[in-house]
């Protein structure tokens, strides 16, 4: 599983690859984590849990990369580790558990603020393995 960031004038452009779903959410929540803050600095102190649903691979990735960054921006929870199960019924569904403590701005190197993810240049492919293409608005 890994993530790498793309060259962008104002935005942040990641791409994932992955061996399966599971993997390829949890680096998309690392590369929102370490957009905003530096992990390497996070404690395991509290656990939260999301749960996050799409109607396709699109919308879930979105509504996901959209939940972390208001867990992390808006409510001020830095997270060091995350683990996903995705399902698939009528919808797809993310349960996860996040490991982590409230932000301290010093503590935690704070980096950029994100602004939202976007559907420009959203990309999904399943092909023996997963690979995610997706744009952040800083």
């Amino acid at each position: 599983m890994s993530y790498k960031s793309l060259e962008h004038a104002t935005d942040a452009i990641f791409e994932v690859n992955a061996e399966n779903l599971e993997d390829a959410f949890v680096a998309a929540a690392k590369s929102v984590i370490e957009t905003i803050l530096d992990p390497s600095t996070i404690e395991e102190k509290e656990e939260k849990v999301l749960a996050v649903s799409g109607k396709d691979l699109r919308y879930l990735l979105y509504n996901w990369l959209e939940e972390l960054i208001i867990l992390t921006i808006t409510d001020g929870f830095a997270a060091r580790t995350v683990t996903v199960k995705i399902e698939k019924n009528s919808e797809y569904r993310i349960s996860a558990k996040l490991k982590g403590e409230k932000i301290d701005i010093k503590k935690h190197h704070f980096r950029v603020e994100i602004k939202a993810p976007t559907f420009h240049e959203m990309e999904i492919r399943q092909n023996g393995g997963i690979y995610m293409r997706y744009l952040l608005d800083l």
